[in-house]
């Protein structure tokens, strides 16, 4: 435990209450916590019940709206909820004394970024994707220092360029040390292992897409493919069933709390392109073929998925232009070239930050030792 550390005042994280904001967060507060730092949560309702990993952390539910909702009414409803969370988050900096105040984006960050840039604060902001989110394109202005995932990230203001800092996105220690190991190869007439992983806004499609393309391969191939797909409870049976009735070996479950284990074995992963789930593939080193969610925010998850496309570790599908008959095509085509398998890993880990924790947690620790709040002086009334 590093001594300083402990001396320091609370490093406080801002987040949006979903898994693409909470993750990076889960993963920074981790590294920081071995260093002997102090941390508080603060988020909105769905991340004060979802953060279950950050549990053994103080945690405060700030009032927040979206100040960009549909209407008049829904734009000025959001941006009073938005001035009550900067009030309230303003009150409790004012109690914490905090080195520093970092967000992870999503619109609960913004009132505890306001209230802490107005008390001069140190304020950082971490974006996921590879445009900049719409909450951090509000702070950006606002903080100190801008710290991405991607070495390019769209949407930054040129007066804002020199605040950026290319981090990487935090993954897991058990996701980044994957990428140490060497990829294992398709044997011939081994088996195949196919990782389907969609969250919440890719299992209908994939719970749909995937078993028919599979029952579409010849009986040869069936043979070796092993899945383990994650889907909706609702759509549980049809797909356990499906695959059950065409030979096909398969772990089907809502939920994968061993997702390390899994994609350790994984020979290929169809996923959405959701910042976190795209860092832990390159972080690991495994090829993927990725379909953006269409309705994602600016289109976000396209622009996140192209890095993968240019560098060769991933195919990008469009969601409405693919269909089981050209999906089972070309995972055809794919299971005759397994150098493409291994070629594509290689690209994989060639772009990924498996240190990317660590560079955000020493980013973060060298602003918070570098605070003049390190003596608790940096938060006025």
């Amino acid at each position: 435990m590093n001594e300083k550390a402990s001396k320091i005042s609370p490093i406080i994280l801002a987040s949006g209450g979903t898994g693409g904001h909470l993750f990076p967060a889960q993963a920074l507060a981790t590294e920081l916590k071995t260093r002997g730092h102090k941390l508080i949560l603060l988020t909105d309702y769905r991340g004060y019940n979802f953060s279950v990993t950050l549990s053994d952390i103080e945690k405060h539910s700030i009032r927040s709206g979206t100040p960009l909702a549909p209407g008049l009414v829904g734009k000025g409803l959001g941006i009073i909820r938005v001035l009550i969370g900067v009030r309230e988050a303003g009150k409790l900096l004012h109690r914490i004394q905090p080195s520093v105040v970092i967000g992870f984006g999503g619109y609960p960050s913004v009132p505890a970024l306001i209230a802490a840039s107005r008390k001069g604060v140190t304020t950082v902001i971490h974006e996921q994707n590879a445009i900049l989110g719409r909450a951090n394109k509000l702070l950006a202005s606002r903080v100190l220092c801008i710290a991405t995932s991607f070495e390019n990230t769209i949407g930054i203001a040129l007066k804002n360029n020199e605040k950026v800092t290319h981090t990487g996105n935090p993954v897991r220690t058990s996701i980044a040390e994957l990428g140490k190991l060497q990829y294992p190869q398709i044997e011939t007439n081994g088996p195949i292992n196919i990782l389907v992983t969609g969250g919440s806004q890719g299992a209908r499609y994939f719970s749909e897409l995937i078993p028919e393309a599979i029952k579409l391969l010849s009986p040869q191939i069936k043979t070796r493919i092993n899945i383990n797909q994650n889907c909706r409870r609702e759509d549980l049976e049809k797909i356990r069933n499906n695959y059950q009735i065409n030979g096909i070996k398969a772990d089907v479950d809502v939920f994968f709390d061993d997702l390390p284990v899994r994609l350790k074995v994984a020979h290929l992963v169809v996923c959405r392109a959701g910042a976190s789930t795209l860092a832990e593939l390159t972080a690991a080193g495994r090829p993927a073929i990725i379909f953006p969610y269409p309705y994602a925010t600016d289109d976000h998850q396209t622009i996140n998925s192209r890095t993968l496309e240019e560098a060769g570790s991933a195919i990008v599908l469009r969601e409405e232009q693919t269909t089981s008959e050209n999906l089972a095509d070309l995972l055809l085509q794919l299971f005759k070239s397994p150098d493409w398998f291994v070629n594509a890993a290689k690209a994989a880990l060639k772009i990924g930050r498996p240190n990317a924790t660590k560079a955000l947690a020493d980013l973060v620790e060298g602003m918070a030792f570098s605070n003049k709040s390190v003596s608790n002086s940096g938060v006025g009334g």
